[in-house]
């Protein structure tokens, strides 16, 4: 990937106390590149994350961490490639099931 623009993804299962869930889902959303899929009453979201590089990805991650509210926020995935690799549009093949 040398001198071409990078994506990283991440997904994330983040922790919450339960009584901060509204907030921290609140806040994680309005962080950029971060999108939250889902949410249970027990304090648990899924996120995912999108980045031009490692370093702001992990400081995002570093962010929700450190939330008021926030119990853990665990990585669980990660991806990385050229935006043009991202982009790529991909033959779909003929799967015999």
């Amino acid at each position: 990937m040398n001198g071409t623009q990078e994506l990283h993804i991440a997904g994330l299962v983040v922790h919450a106390m339960p009584q901060r869930l509204a907030a921290v889902r609140s806040a994680v959303s309005a962080l950029p590149g971060a999108c939250v899929h889902g949410d249970s009453p027990l304090g648990k979201l899924v996120v995912t994350l999108e980045a031009h590089g490692a370093d702001p990805l992990l400081a995002c991650l570093r962010e929700i961490q450190a939330m008021h509210g926030v119990v853990s926020a665990s990585l669980v995935y990660q991806c990385a490639d050229s935006l043009d690799a991202m982009n790529e549009v991909l033959p779909d093949g003929d799967c015999a099931t």
